[in-house]
């Protein structure tokens, strides 16, 4: 394992060029494999989730390439094998989306638990009832996720109980090559099931979105293309807060205004500063920031990925400000650590009148995590050694190591190294002072 050092104390300042979306890049992947001939990403991101989905696609026989700075080739012909390795579940939330690749190719498959971060329960029964719905018998056992369909799966209609972007995107990559006409009712919302719609469609598939539903008619016709995947707006909200919570001032190249609207509007409320161009966007601070309320949602509310990079930077803030978390089960983990270093965070109950409605995970819970947070402030930190949590959790503990007095030592950063490429590198770049050890 690797650690950051960090000295705390500088104000974030110059320009961050986005890579492609962590949430797309790697999915793109899988559905590219369902096609016969050559694929080609662009704008791939050198990141942990990106690299386990290409040592997967290998493993099981599909042709993958790095020709190119940023850039990735997948040909689809080759697939050898209806068994995902086990270091697939292990390192990333992956593995379902495999699932509709082998039904449809190899008539099964065999999948290890997804793993990622330690978020709390994910639902991926909601995965497992769609695939059902086209055809497949699934059963769970000691090996994992052990699904069947020897003629392949056929299309159906399938509504998801709740909204789910990983779920949403599983039966997609499974309806591409089923038979006949896929309809997902309250099918997720977010750009980068866009971005995944786009690229099978310039793959030869006919993908269309009806009002909160996807229809998808399968082919077996599909054929390699080239796409670049849009930027990351988790990276381009991460920075922009390191901006403003550090009171610097970053460029972020690539930013895109319209996948960032319903963070935009809760800057505009705290009075963090903001402007687009043709190169991107600006944030940069501007004077003392108001206390604010949040609660996650699905697109087009306000991100759980963007919920502890918030909460961080409300530490910073005039006031009293909350923060609920109604997507994610187990995210304000990063909260205690915070704490150690001088935030004053409560946890509340909010107290929905209908819990399992207002809730997007499963509910009753198995394990009762907090779900809200009331954060005092303005506060200073300290330096403090910490433990990353998860992705989100860790890019929050970055920063606030950042904004602290003194020296600060983080673990667990190979959970970070799944979703940022070259962190350490680009805030150095940023005056940041941070060091990996």
């Amino acid at each position: 394992m690797t650690d950051f050092h960090i000295t705390g104390g500088t104000p974030l300042k110059g320009a961050v060029r986005l890579g492609g979306a962590k949430n797309a890049s790697f999915k793109l992947m899988i559905a590219a494999a369902c096609a016969t001939g050559e694929s080609r990403l662009l704008n791939m991101s050198k990141i942990g989730d990106v690299e386990v989905t290409y040592k997967t696609l290998e493993a099981i026989g599909v042709k993958v390439s790095r020709p190119g700075d940023n850039t990735v080739y997948i040909t689809g012909d080759g697939l050898n094998t209806h068994i995902i390795p086990k270091f697939t579940g292990e390192k990333t939330r992956a593995a379902t989306l495999f699932a509709g690749l082998l039904l449809n190719k190899k008539g099964k498959a065999i999948i290890p638990l997804p793993g990622g971060c330690a978020l709390g329960d994910r639902p991926i029964e909601r995965h497992l009832d769609g695939f059902r719905a086209m055809g497949a018998v699934v059963d769970l056992t000691d090996v994992g996720i052990e699904m069947a369909a020897p003629n392949g799966l056929h299309g159906a209609t399938y509504r998801f109980p709740k909204k789910s972007h990983t779920g949403t995107e599983a039966l997609i990559i499974a309806a591409l090559l089923a038979d006949g006409k896929t309809i997902i009712e309250n099918a997720a919302l977010e750009p980068e099931v866009d971005d995944m719609i786009s690229f099978c469609n310039k793959m030869g598939s006919s993908i269309k979105r009806v009002g909160d539903n996807i229809e998808i008619i399968g082919s077996n016709n599909l054929r390699g293309a080239t796409h670049y995947v849009m930027s990351d707006r988790n990276e381009a909200v991460s920075y922009a807060c390191m901006a403003i919570a550090t009171k610097g001032d970053i460029i972020l190249e690539g930013a895109n205004p319209n996948h960032i609207k319903a963070f935009l509007q809760k800057l505009d409320e705290i009075g963090g500063k903001y402007e687009t161009s043709d190169y991107g966007m600006r944030f940069w601070y501007d004077k003392p920031l108001i206390a604010t309320d949040i609660t996650t949602a699905p697109e087009p509310g306000f991100m759980t990925d963007w919920q502890p990079l918030w909460t961080t930077m409300m530490t910073q803030a005039v006031g009293v400000s909350h923060v609920v978390e109604a997507v994610t089960q187990h995210r304000l983990a990063f909260t205690n650590q915070l704490v150690e270093m001088g935030a004053k965070i409560e946890y509340f109950d909010p107290n929905p009148a209908n819990p399992t409605d207002f809730y997007e995970f499963n509910y009753p819970e198995k394990v009762n995590y907090p779900h809200a947070a009331k954060i005092y402030g303005p506060t200073t930190f300290h330096g403090h050694t910490m433990t990353v949590p998860d992705l989100r959790g860790g890019a929050t503990l970055v920063m606030a190591a950042i904004m602290a007095e003194g020296d600060s030592v983080i673990k667990n950063v190979e959970l970070i190294d799944r979703g940022y490429e070259k962190f350490d590198e680009r805030l150095s770049q940023l005056s940041a002072n941070i060091t990996r050890v």
